[in-house]
């Protein structure tokens, strides 16, 4: 006697809207993770507010100048004794340098840090601001 079985064997098939919905769900989880292991080393800065034009492509030298009067050359901490040498060693040929020195800076600490760097070889400064919002 030959026992019939009770389903008949199927042909197995691929969704494919299910697929579909788990590639989009993991190229979001997979985005939003690399987004959060970003790291930003920017220094927390208040700039003042205004209106700037942008700059072109090409990142010029950048000077901050911190609250509490800390300097940093594309944010690596230097003194104001060593700024002029460090300047010089670092200028692009445009002779470019932004200043984005925190609204609470103290200014002559300010002009000190833009002389030093005009010792150095700065033709230039262009003053980092925070956009007006309308």
């Amino acid at each position: 006697m030959k026992l019939q079985r009770s389903r008949a064997s199927k042909r197995g098939r691929i969704e494919i809207i299910p697929m579909i919905d788990v590639m989009f769900f993991l190229l979001a989880t997979f985005m939003l993770a690399s987004l959060a292991m970003q790291r930003l080393d920017a220094v927390k800065l208040d700039l003042p507010q205004g209106v700037a034009q942008p700059l072109t492509a090409q990142a010029p030298l950048t000077l901050g100048i911190t609250r509490d009067g800390q300097l940093q050359l594309n944010r690596q901490a230097v003194t104001l004794n060593q700024l002029a040498a460090s300047v010089k060693r670092l200028l692009g040929p445009d002779g470019d340098v932004v200043v984005a020195a925190d609204a609470g800076a103290p200014n002559g600490l300010v002009v000190q840090a833009m002389l030093q760097a005009r010792q150095g070889g700065a033709a230039h400064f262009l003053i980092a601001v925070q956009r007006d919002r309308p």
